[in-house]
């Protein structure tokens, strides 16, 4: 595609990077065959292809109004369109570079929607806070709106104990800004299965939030700065021995594998943080590396996987997860349109909450076609958003060996 970005376009940082993706879209329009917002809305501006001409017309100098950034603001940046597209448009980095421009050339936001963005970047963002407030919710849970008491579980069963045994080979563990609290479980039960691999799986002190949650509601430069803290920790450790950093949710790796290119210009990180992304790896890249004849189940059970858009997509790592669950003893149910978000996207079911809930219901359609018990996700934001239907539960994967593993049913 021809462009020529505007005088004050090529002062960004990232205008060359912007300028090279603009110009290998050939709008052949086959990313939005796979585009669950435009397979809702139907509308061009809604699909990737509509919303790069949007920032094409952004970057060449058309001012942003309010409809760019809203159709913008409509991406869930599952990435499936990158899966789809045929010339390998890196559509998300594309858009990491718009929102902001659009966001300081856009009318300002309703009050009511930067309350809202600021809240989910300040509570989401320190577990602490998110903990108690999360605590004072299901405590007044029978007052809340119905879109908030759906995302407020009046029970969450608690972590069972951590394994004691220290193993000379250690991974590092990400704890996440909100698992902690809406599923203290995973990590623990991570915990035991490494330790049947002889793998001991710890954290680092001073690792808060990735970043995400701030880089992708366009406070980039606080986002990274959060990136930052992260690799210093991380570095100590994988200096003292660690041999990978190991997030337990999907959202949180392919952001994590992200820093090499986020901050390949800066000079005092960029050789730390391809380090840290090099040696970042999902669990089940884990795993199935390792020797499982310790963690197989002692008989095979039926489940449905729902894989992430960030492990499928972000990670391009689709039909791993399912692979190893299968060596391990589990038959998968297949899944219709698996391809598809399901809606959660981060902050998306907040801030798009009609979108997000035909996304997650229309996900839910497909995975339960065959009456599973039990669905298994990846990643946290899926696996919240998706019980927020409160029809089939959905439990993080890792649980669910852990649960076998230890003889006692899937808790419902």
């Amino acid at each position: 595609m021809q462009t020529n970005l505007s005088e004050s376009a090529r002062q960004l940082a990232r205008s060359d990077e912007a300028e090279s993706i603009l110009r290998s879209c050939v709008h052949c329009g086959f990313c939005n065959a796979t585009c669950p917002t435009y397979q809702i809305t139907g509308d061009e501006l809604d699909g990737p292809r509509g919303r790069i001409y949007l920032i094409k017309q952004l970057l060449e100098g058309e001012a942003a109004g309010k409809d760019t950034q809203e159709h913008l603001d409509r991406c869930l940046s599952c990435r499936n369109c990158e899966t789809t597209c045929p010339s390998g448009v890196e559509y998300h980095s594309l858009l990491d570079i718009a929102r902001p421009e659009a966001e300081r050339q856009a009318p300002p936001r309703p009050a009511g929607n930067q309350l809202t963005r600021w809240g989910l970047r300040f509570i989401m963002t320190r577990p602490s806070l998110f903990h108690f407030l999360f605590r004072l919710g299901q405590f007044t849970r029978a007052l809340l709106p119905a879109q908030l008491k759906s995302k407020v579980p009046a029970y969450i069963p608690p972590a069972r104990p951590y394994p004691k045994h220290f193993h000379q080979r250690q991974v590092i563990l990400l704890d996440g800004c909100v698992q902690p609290t809406l599923s203290p479980n995973t990590n623990a039960a991570t915990a035991r299965v490494l330790d049947r691999l002889n793998i001991t799986g710890c954290s680092a002190d001073g690792v808060g939030c990735c970043g995400a949650v701030d880089y992708h509601l366009n406070a980039q430069t606080e986002g990274l700065a959060r990136a930052k803290r992260n690799i210093d920790s991380w570095i100590d450790e994988l200096d003292a021995g660690a041999e990978s950093i190991i997030p337990t949710a999907s959202g949180c790796g392919a952001f994590i594998k992200e820093y090499a290119h986020l901050l390949k210009d800066d000079p005092d990180y960029a050789a730390k943080a391809r380090r840290v992304s090099e040696h970042t790896m999902d669990l089940s890249e884990l795993l199935s590396r390792e020797q499982l004849d310790s963690i197989k189940l002692p008989q095979r059970q039926r489940i449905v996987f729902q894989c992430p858009c960030t492990l499928q997509h972000g990670q391009k790592l689709a039909g791993t997860t399912e692979e190893l669950l299968t060596r391990i003893g589990f038959d998968l149910n297949p899944v219709q349109d698996s391809h598809l978000c399901c809606g959660s996207a981060g902050t998306y079911s907040i801030t798009q909450p009609e979108l997000a809930t035909q996304l997650r219901d229309n996900k839910l359609d497909n995975l339960e076609r065959d009456r599973p018990i039990i669905i298994a996700t990846a990643n946290i934001g899926c696996q919240v958003h998706l019980n927020s239907a409160e029809r089939t539960p959905v439990r993080h994967w890792i649980e669910l060996i852990d649960d076998a593993l230890t003889r006692k049913e899937p808790t419902r």
